[in-house]
């Protein structure tokens, strides 16, 4: 599979970042290697771009004029726009790692970096999106319903609106029904990091879910003290 191409139309990149030469960097080799490539100096523009261009995958820098990196990752998240975004950054802390992964990014790459590197995390976040190896198509537990290929999620029969992260992180519990799945597991799961015993990100996004799914009843994620966290439809001890 040419991950270039997705549908048999070139991939759009969204390169953002104020630092010529790496603007340069990653177009010159992106579209050499068939990408489709847009290019913003800040974070006012690649909210503009990225609004009005939508494309495939987004590389964010995160120290930029204007506002940086994380309020462009929240404004769009709390404008419903859910392309991958993967964060360019000298940062590489532990704690901003956490910080942008909680604003709804979907990776992060530390510079220095090779463009073997970059196109290594676009591909793999094209086949999160896009589920190349994806078999099951509508997970069902309970009144709870995953349509992967409408990538809807609805219960009760009403939709629920989940951001790209939330909706990974529930279908990994959909497809693991009634397994008692630790931090851990979701953490290298749905955003394939290990971030040495780094869990809150995982605990911040099961509060988003359970705002969402179990407002209705009976609750159905349930935390199992001391190993994590199940999708079941019945209460058990």
């Amino acid at each position: 599979m040419n991950l270039a191409r997705v549908a048999d139309a070139p991939v759009r990149v969204l390169v953002v970042d104020d630092e010529d030469y790496i603007t340069d960097l990653l177009t010159t080799g992106l579209r050499f290697l068939g990408f489709e490539v847009s290019v913003a100096r800040d974070g006012m523009g690649a909210v503009a771009k990225a609004t009005d261009e939508r494309p495939d995958v987004m590389l964010l820098d995160v120290t930029m004029p204007a506002f940086d990196g994380f309020e462009v990752c929240r404004r769009l998240r709390s404008d419903g726009v859910q392309l991958p975004i993967i964060f360019l950054t000298a940062r590489d802390s532990s704690e901003d790692k956490v910080d942008g992964l909680r604003l709804g990014a979907d990776d992060y790459v530390t510079k220095p970096f090779g463009l073997q590197e970059v196109v290594a995390r676009i591909e793999a976040v094209l086949r999160r999106g896009h589920g190349t190896t994806r078999a099951v198509t509508r997970l069902t537990l309970a009144d709870l319903v995953l349509d992967d290929e409408a990538h809807e999620v609805s219960r009760a029969g009403e939709r629920i609106e989940l951001s790209a992260t939330e909706y990974r992180v529930l279908r990994y519990l959909m497809l693991n029904p009634g397994r008692v799945l630790s931090k851990t597991q979701i953490l290298e799961h749905v955003w394939q990091y290990d971030f040495d015993g780094e869990s809150t990100v995982v605990e911040t996004y099961i509060s988003y879910l359970r705002k969402k799914v179990d407002r209705f009843e009976p609750a159905l994620i349930q935390t199992v003290r001391g190993f994590g966290y199940v999708l079941r439809a019945e209460n058990s001890t």
